[in-house]
């Protein structure tokens, strides 16, 4: 006999308890309680129920490289660690109208034209709806089928008897699983049906990509244990009216999670953007104080981007500390070593740093540029250098990996000044046309 009950779930870590709570007991995170039915059946019925698995030794198991999918994008490829594996579950989330379905759907031609069998099923658009997105992005003529159905039973029916190689479910939070019994979108629903995809695509060997909603906070609608649950999250991220994606994998079971791949948003759907360091410096106001340029690593990729920092006088007793793209907290502590060590004092003064083009950057790498580009802007002196190092709290420039790479692209858009961690570069000789300045501490950049 099936029994419901009322069961509480964290939108966040997915922690589950029998009563309402305020604050989450596991992540500690206020306010996330949400309310959903748990079925529980009987508990003979349960126990009568006995795995065929049976434990092997890691050394009896046969292990084959696994040809992946090129989806035609090489930008999804990088992220995806080469292409699409078979029998793999991705979730894509990004706010709405940032190009999530656009790309699924661009992937979609791209796979049909190969020979790949090609689902599409949607909970929220007629087959109307998605014929006219089609044929707006000229994907129209390849051979999709189309399957607009939210009740998961048949779903995944469909999924077994048609085994495509790649089937799209858009959106996750739009599917119902009868025998939750709660409403759709809740968290129980979104965990059910996330876990019937995941036993098809391990069992039929299909690939399965999972469009996800995300919530205010920025991440995917539902709870934390979604993201465990699949083999590989990807993130959108950029501004929904600006014309730049950026697509940044945060869990990845078949490659890096630092790689990105930039997309440009036009007319016909998603273009791969080659060269994101040209793109990042477009329109970069030249000989202009508090611009500076740096270099940091996404995976294996160097990619050059303009920080700017603006200091200015203020009136009030609290002087505003802006951060944008970068830690603010990192920007604090920078601004203390300058005052400790440059003798620069910001307690009368507003003091703004951004990232142009809508990158956020965590790596340490930038701490150099941001202090270059801040007493660039108190001296009011334009500095036309590349920048990179991470900067103790003793004002100590310290190595960062990969710095050859690092300047090598710097010589490609034609920076003829590196500033470097002293050390950095023991083997390597500077490009023919470009003057490197190795410093030890930020005191040596009181004399540029």
């Amino acid at each position: 006999m099936v029994k419901e009950k009322i069961a509480f779930y964290c939108g966040e870590c997915g922690y589950e308890s029998a009563k309402w709570f305020g604050q989450c007991p596991s992540c500690k995170v206020w306010n996330t309680a949400k309310e959903a039915v748990k079925i529980a059946g009987n508990k003979a019925s349960q126990a009568a129920k006995v795995s065929s698995a049976k434990p092997v030794s890691i050394k009896t198991v046969e292990t084959k490289e696994q040809a992946r999918y090129l989806t035609g994008i090489e930008e999804l490829d990088r992220v995806l660690g080469g292409g699409v594996v078979p029998g793999s579950l991705v979730l894509v989330g990004g706010d709405p109208g940032i190009g999530k379905s656009t790309l699924l759907l661009q992937i979609c031609k791209t796979l049909a034209n190969s020979g790949r069998k090609v689902l599409y099923v949607s909970g929220e658009e007629s087959e109307i709806q998605i014929k006219l997105r089609a044929k707006r992005l000229n994907v129209d003529d390849a051979e999709i089928t189309l399957y607009c159905e939210s009740d998961m039973t048949s779903i995944s029916n469909q999924l077994k008897e048609m085994k495509p190689d790649v089937a799209i479910i858009d959106s996750i939070q739009t599917m119902n699983c009868e025998e939750c019994g709660s409403v759709i979108g809740s968290v129980s629903q979104i965990k059910e049906a996330t876990s019937v995809l995941m036993r098809i695509a391990k069992d039929e060997g299909i690939s399965i990509f999972i469009v996800g909603h995300v919530t205010k906070e920025g991440t995917v609608a539902g709870p934390k244990t979604l993201e465990h649950m699949v083999d590989t999250v990807l993130y959108f991220e950029g501004e929904t009216g600006g014309a730049y994606r950026i697509l940044r994998a945060v869990k990845n079971r078949f490659g890096s999670t630092n790689e990105i791949g930039v997309f440009e948003m036009t007319s016909l759907g998603l273009e791969e953007v080659t060269n994101p360091s040209a793109y990042m410096l477009e329109g970069r106001s030249q000989n202009e104080p508090g611009s500076v340029v740096s270099a940091t690593m996404e995976g294996s990729r160097p990619v050059l981007v303009e920080v700017q920092a603006l200091t200015a006088d203020t009136s009030y007793n609290l002087p505003r500390r802006t951060s944008i793209g970068t830690d603010y907290n990192r920007l604090g502590l920078l601004l203390a070593v300058m005052e400790k060590n440059l003798r620069i004092y910001f307690g009368q003064k507003d003091v703004y740093v951004n990232i142009a083009g809508g990158m956020k950057i965590s790596e340490p790498s930038i701490d150099l540029a941001i202090i270059t580009a801040l007493l660039s802007s108190c001296k009011n002196k334009p500095l036309d250098v590349m920048a990179f190092g991470e900067v103790g709290l003793m004002g100590e420039v310290r190595n960062v990996a990969m710095a050859e790479k690092r300047i090598i692209e710097a010589k490609k858009l034609g920076y003829k000044t590196c500033i470097v961690p002293k050390g950095s570069l023991k083997s390597f000789k500077a490009p023919a046309g470009v003057m490197i300045y190795e410093v030890a501490n930020v005191r040596e950049l009181a004399k540029l």
